[in-house]
């Protein structure tokens, strides 16, 4: 997907494309950092408990993603 494709409201935060698409968010982090997906800098909002968002991705690229994302299940923690 091209850039200048997207709109201004295919933006969105990672709270944001959670809801939307049921990834959870540190996956769509790694798909950034992992260029997979593009990350743009947000406005800098607030959220009312002192932190501001700081990073957007574009939703179209997510939900492309989300179509082949299985979540992988966790291994059972070590008896002690």
């Amino acid at each position: 997907m091209d850039v200048t494709e997207l709109y201004p409201a295919d933006l969105v935060y990672e709270h944001e494309a959670t809801e939307a698409t049921g990834v959870p968010g540190p996956v769509i982090r790694q798909w950034a950092r992992r260029e997979k997906i593009r990350k743009f800098p947000g406005n800098g909002r607030l959220t009312g408990q002192g932190h501001e968002y700081k990073t957007m991705y574009a939703l179209p690229e997510i939900e492309e993603r989300a179509k082949t994302y299985r979540p992988m299940p966790q291994r059972a923690p070590k008896a002690a």
